[in-house]
């Protein structure tokens, strides 16, 4: 049986993520939106390539369930976090999308979704690495996370740096100009 044939025959079930906790920061609208067209800056935010270059610098907090207080034990030990959180206002346009022009600038060239760092995707789930600024109790304080307000918090990872860094990696021209645009200096 090949792979189409395996999620035809029901091998690949659909299952149930249960939110761990939500994102609060006020930010109320993403700087990028999904329509038929693709990826294109929302014109309701004063300035979303702005928004998206100082993402960097927003302060979130992150709420746990209370019941969950007790898996943030030893979090505070660590400087960065891995958040994982759900793109929850990610319509059906944008769980259609196949491919889009990066930070859904027109001169970067039409890529596919799963060469992107975008949010739109059949299943918007959406992973940021944060610095962690306080813990009090089931809240962390976290600066860099480019979730909007209200986004269910799926898990919660400690960042180590050397499980994630990789020598000799390649990157395409286009995401060395994205990154040279829109990150910030200290995480380079």
């Amino acid at each position: 049986m090949n792979d189409e044939a395996a999620v035809q025959a029901g091998c690949l079930n659909e299952f149930v993520l249960n939110p761990v906790g939500i994102i609060k920061n006020g930010i109320k609208t993403p700087p990028l939106v999904a329509g038929e067209q693709g990826l294109t800056v929302n014109e309701s935010c004063e300035s979303a390539i702005e928004k998206m270059a100082n993402s960097p610098e927003t302060l979130s907090e992150i709420i746990l369930n209370d019941e969950l207080e007790e898996l943030l034990d030893g979090i505070d030990d660590y400087s960065h976090l891995v958040i994982v959180y759900w793109g929850h206002e990610i319509g059906d346009q944008g769980r259609k999308l196949k491919r889009i022009h990066p930070a859904g600038q027109e001169d970067y060239p039409l890529k596919g979704i799963y060469s992107t760092f975008s949010q739109v995707r059949p299943n918007p789930v959406l992973v940021t690495v944060v610095k962690l600024i306080e813990r009090n109790g089931p809240r962390l304080t976290v600066r860099g996370l480019d979730a909007i307000d209200n986004s269910p918090v799926l898990d919660i990872k400690p960042y180590v740096a050397e499980l994630f860094s990789f020598k000799n990696t390649q990157i395409p021209g286009w995401m060395t100009k994205i990154l040279e645009e829109f990150v910030d200096e200290s995480r380079k």
